[in-house]
């Protein structure tokens, strides 16, 4: 069993200007105008063909997502603007379903370099709402009861005693219901304000050692990026608890570099 997954993108354009253009990777329709421009990542699963090696071919499965899900958002664009993209995913779910050989096992629609809308095809009650947020903090990785020498062999130059900084990025993945009945669901404004909260203003531009409780070498744990996910995914949990009892958090992201991150919970 293997996941094969497709990115399509394309732009829906003012009144309708929605002829195909050559280059697919940056998007077809091509952007003209003042456009909208949209990336869907849809996955199927299933065994591959035992001659071709292919679960699907690509330009096929490209073909399908774009007749059978692109109008669905295009005429919401355009009749509907103020439609909440999650509302638009049990249907576009349902039509790349319907369009693909392979079973659908999920659909990402990226709104933003920096926000998506995700849903699972085993349920179709719950969309994935994620947001990315930056904040800039200093740490310093030293285990208090190890010597001097054992703290820099493990931990190297992030053992520096003035500690050195990153530009972190936070991503909060939310599952929230949906269907006829839900009340109250958290719109993006409302997760920002509470992971600002939370989070942001909490520890941006602070050293995590010397300025927070919870990463203090007395009273908190060492900010290793894998702690810094489990510790922001409780404040998070606890804020978001409060504010919005339907939604929850089903994990938090750190990345400390392109190259590092942590999850949690996994």
């Amino acid at each position: 069993m293997v996941e094969l997954c497709r990115t399509v993108r394309f732009s829906v354009n003012p009144g309708g200007a929605d002829a195909p253009g050559p280059n697919r990777y940056a998007g077809s329709p091509p952007m003209r105008g003042l456009g909208r421009h949209y990336e869907l990542d849809v996955a199927c699963v299933g065994e591959p063909d035992a001659e071709s090696g292919y679960l699907l071919n690509v330009k096929d499965f490209d073909a399908a997502v774009r007749r059978a899900a692109v109008p669905i958002i295009a005429g919401a664009c355009r009749e509907r603007p103020e439609t909440d993209p999650a509302s638009l995913l049990p249907a576009i779910v349902a039509a790349v379903r319907d369009a693909l050989p392979a079973p659908v096992s999920r659909v990402r629609w990226r709104l933003t370099p920096y926000h998506c809308v995700e849903m699972h095809s085993d349920d179709e009650r719950t969309v994935l709402l994620r947001q990315r947020f930056e904040l800039a903090a200093s740490h310093r990785l030293h285990v208090p009861g190890w010597s001097d020498e054992r703290n820099r062999a493990c931990f190297g130059k992030c053992n520096s005693p003035h500690g050195h900084g990153h530009n972190y990025i936070v991503e909060p993945c939310v599952a929230m219901p949906t269907g006829d009945g839900v009340q109250g669901i958290l719109d993006l404004p409302g997760l920002e304000r509470l992971v600002m909260a939370a989070i942001v203003d909490r520890f941006d531009h602070k050293h995590l050692n010397l300025d927070t409780p919870e990463f203090n070498e007395r009273t908190g744990v060492i900010p290793s990026v894998e702690n810094i996910a489990r510790v922001f995914h409780g404040l998070l949990e606890a804020a978001l608890r409060e504010a919005e009892p339907s939604a929850r958090l089903r994990s938090v992201t750190v990345w400390e570099s392109d190259r590092t991150s942590a999850t949690y919970p996994a």
